[in-house]
């Protein structure tokens, strides 16, 4: 399967509880039901021909003149260029009426004729889960349903036609009668038909919450529409029953075209969502820190004082790692994967950015309830206990080791969690308790951590190699942001990670263990930023940004890598934590000692 679109050429629509992906061509090539980790019914981005589609365009060559978002919304517009005439296909997920969800996703794409009358074509190929299973399908009064057991789909359109799954159908439209086709997902309840006109009327409700949600948004804010991109991003890929967001809506999109580095990140995080959380926080965006804040609460309650390194939507426990016979992947990528190993791993960083998100949400004037506290107590405890054990850290390595980065967020988590206790009761015994390891981790990682003839910190005990990670080490406040150790250790990692231009590997290529190798990290060069901003350097600051952001998708999206020879996107997209740093990278640069979240 080599002649799939490229990462970049698609566009997401979501309904914050699960997300498709439309290419360039009209064609929604992957979408879950009825969640994020659900299984594929259109499953051709890595599933090939026989996983199923959903595309709605011109019938014969045509040229894409423009493609974007309308302006602060989620509706996405593509306007081909077709003979004499151009074709315009507007389409969005509506998430709420009236301020509710909706019970059902609701997918509603128009089709536009100007200056010409345009052949075009609606292709319906749904195909469930991992066998490709065809539907049950049956032509009722309002239109097409599929079955599949408990889920069900129902699409219908104006004009009327009928369209067969499986079979392309040719359409003719013209000027002044545009085609738009309504698509509902139902699980486990009866299946909503709702009307076009009635479906467009919701669409315009829902750009006009979008916009209101914007509308927030300081307008002073440095790259403003960079950031308003990347926050209705997070917002999407947000699971809001929850409250959880989720690391990308996709599944084994490949880290190196043809290599092995294919993971599935339809799942939470809480490191990653914590991140997300801060990011919210500093644009004042309170209530979706209120909603991940309740749910890690929920979600972690079986585990706990152990913070689990990802789970699902629900706060379940992610499915064991398989891959999927018969699946070619994307670019013939293998293997497909469907759940995570990951999860069974003891990531410590993870406790640093989660109560790290709680005190920046104490900070914001919000109150932490007993129950928080009384999570972030276990957590904390959890640090003080274990942080001389090895862990896989944040890049989840194969086997433990003793991780700098982890090291320090742990420390962070201490930190954290004794300012939070000047507000809170604590016994005083356990607060010397944090505070011995706390102080035991900085002099720790000071001795063993720092290597003097690179002047800068390292990935783990006794290693030359670097960690981009430890480009966090100027907002945590282990040693002041003016230092040596600072300024040497984001010099180090700039020069001797870097993979040309603003570009930045994790670590040293090749030290992962698996064969082949990847691409550069997005979020470690806007991380950058943030360490340059914040420790002074704002005008290299704002020239990195400057530099990164030109590697954002046509539509201003980013996955989780790029290619630093062609630019080219790789990894799961979009990925939340790549969106993240992007609007803390900016919002350092606009004033880092008075922003919220890992202060010094």
């Amino acid at each position: 399967m080599t002649d799939r679109p490229k990462i970049s050429d698609y566009g997401l629509l979501g309904d914050t509880r699960t997300a498709a992906l439309v290419a360039s061509d009209g064609a929604m090539d992957w979408l879950c039901v009825p969640r994020f980790d659900g299984d594929p019914l259109f499953g051709r981005l890595v599933g090939g021909p026989d996983a199923g589609t959903f595309r709605v365009g011109p019938a014969g060559p045509a040229t894409v003149v423009e493609r974007r978002y309308r302006q602060h919304t989620a509706t996405l517009e593509t306007t081909w260029a077709v003979g004499g005439g151009r074709l315009r296909l507007t389409e969005a997920m509506v998430a709420e009426v009236s301020g509710r969800l909706l019970p059902t996703t609701l997918i509603v794409r128009r089709l536009t004729a100007e200056q010409a009358t345009v052949d075009a074509v609606v292709e319906f190929d749904p195909r469930l889960g991992v066998r490709h299973r065809r539907p049950r399908a049956q032509h009722r009064r309002h239109g097409l349903v599929c079955e599949w057991g408990a889920l069900a789909v129902a699409l219908n359109s104006t004009p009327a036609f009928r369209v067969e799954p499986g079979r392309p159908l040719a359409i003719v439209v013209t000027p002044d009668r545009p085609v738009t086709l309504v698509l509902a997902v139902a699980h486990r309840e009866p299946v909503i038909h709702v009307e076009p006109t009635a479906a467009w009327d919701l669409l315009a409700e829902d750009e006009a919450r979008w916009r209101a949600w914007v509308a927030e948004i300081d307008e002073r804010l440095p790259f403003r529409d960079h950031v308003v991109r990347s926050l209705l991003t997070l917002r999407l890929l947000t699971y809001s029953p929850s409250g959880a967001p989720v690391a990308a809506p996709t599944t084994s999109l490949p880290e190196e075209p043809g290599g092995v580095r294919n993971w599935d990140y339809r799942y939470v995080w809480p490191r990653d969502a914590s991140i997300g959380v801060s990011a919210f926080l500093s644009v004042g965006k309170s209530d979706e820190a209120r909603l991940f804040l309740s749910w890690l609460l929920h979600a972690s309650r079986l585990q706990r004082p152990r913070l689990p390194a990802l789970l699902t939507v629900h706060g379940r426990h992610v499915p064991t790692e398989r891959e999927l016979p018969g699946w070619p992947g994307y670019l013939d990528s293998l293997p497909v994967r469907s759940g995570n190993d990951a999860a069974r791993q003891h990531q410590l960083d993870g406790y640093g950015w989660v109560i790290d998100a709680a005190w920046a949400f104490a900070q914001s004037g919000h109150r932490l309830y007993a129950e928080t506290w009384r999570a972030v107590r276990g957590f904390a405890d959890v640090v003080a206990r274990c942080w001389r054990e090895p862990d896989a850290g944040i890049w989840e390595a194969r086997e433990p080791a003793q991780h700098v980065h982890s090291k320090l967020m742990g420390w962070l988590a201490l930190d954290r969690a004794l300012a939070i206790a000047d507000t809170h009761p604590l016994r005083e015994r356990q607060r010397r308790r944090w505070q011995e390891a706390r102080d035991a981790i900085a002099g720790e990682v000071r001795t063993r951590g720092f290597d003097p003839t690179v002047a800068s910190y390292v990935r783990t005990y006794g290693s030359p190699d670097l960690d981009a990670a430890l480009l966090v080490l100027p907002l945590l406040g282990v040693d002041p942001t003016d230092s040596p150790r600072v300024r040497g250790t984001i010099d180090a990692i700039r020069e001797r990670l870097s993979a040309g231009g603003p570009l930045l590997y994790r670590y040293p290529p090749g030290r992962d263990g698996l064969p082949g190798t990847e691409g550069a990290f997005l979020p470690c060069s806007f991380w950058l930023a943030q360490g340059l901003a914040s420790t002074g350097r704002r005008r290299e600051a704002v020239e990195l940004f400057q530099a990164v952001v030109d590697y954002a998708s046509p539509l201003g999206l980013y996955a989780e890598e790029v290619d630093p020879t062609t630019g080219a996107h790789l990894g799961n997209y979009p990925q939340t934590l790549t969106h993240a740093a992007l609007i803390q990278a900016a919002l350092a640069i606009r004033d880092a000692p008075t922003r919220v979240g890992f202060r010094s």
